[in-house]
């Protein structure tokens, strides 16, 4: 399963989405713009990637930061909320991770956390991709990110 397949079961159910994304940068609404007919099923996408901004645009409690990290599952369930709320989504993607090159020594260089948030559900999981470099460490989010909200709305 990929962007296409996800776009393509969006539509099947008429549904719109959302993303927030953090460490990411824009790479899973961008996957998502690359097939043809997204504008049916994608109108806005947020790019939060300091903690001020997810607490500012999408919501997200400053004491959940302060409690979990803002790399924590708990982060990426209330930045999809936040998001599926703001864009009036049935359904929103949510990417917090540390890419690296270096850590903050809490959260290891890698760790990503995903929040997928349904009109029915929320799924929030967390994946450990190693210190591949920044770089790759990203594009295996994205992919991982629309692989997982497919897998959600499919078992919906």
């Amino acid at each position: 399963m990929n962007e296409f397949d996800l776009v393509n079961l969006l539509m099947e159910k008429n549904y719109h989405i959302t993303t927030a994304e953090s460490c990411t940068g824009g790479l899973v609404s961008a996957s998502i713009v690359n097939v043809p007919d997204a504008s049916k099923v994608l109108k806005e996408a947020y790019v939060t990637y300091a903690a001020e901004s997810k607490t500012a645009i999408l919501g997200v409690d400053p004491k959940t930061i302060e409690k979990y990290n803002v790399v924590s599952e708990e982060v990426a369930k209330e930045m999809a909320f936040g998001a599926k709320l703001r864009a009036n989504a049935d359904v929103a993607i949510s990417i917090t991770g540390m890419a690296g090159p270096s850590s903050d020594g809490i959260i290891e260089v890698g760790t990503v956390c995903f929040g997928v948030v349904t009109n029915s559900t929320y799924k929030t999981v967390t994946k450990k991709f190693g210190n591949l470099g920044r770089n790759v460490v990203r594009a295996k989010a994205a992919i991982f990110a629309i692989e997982f909200a497919y897998q959600v709305l499919k078992d919906e």
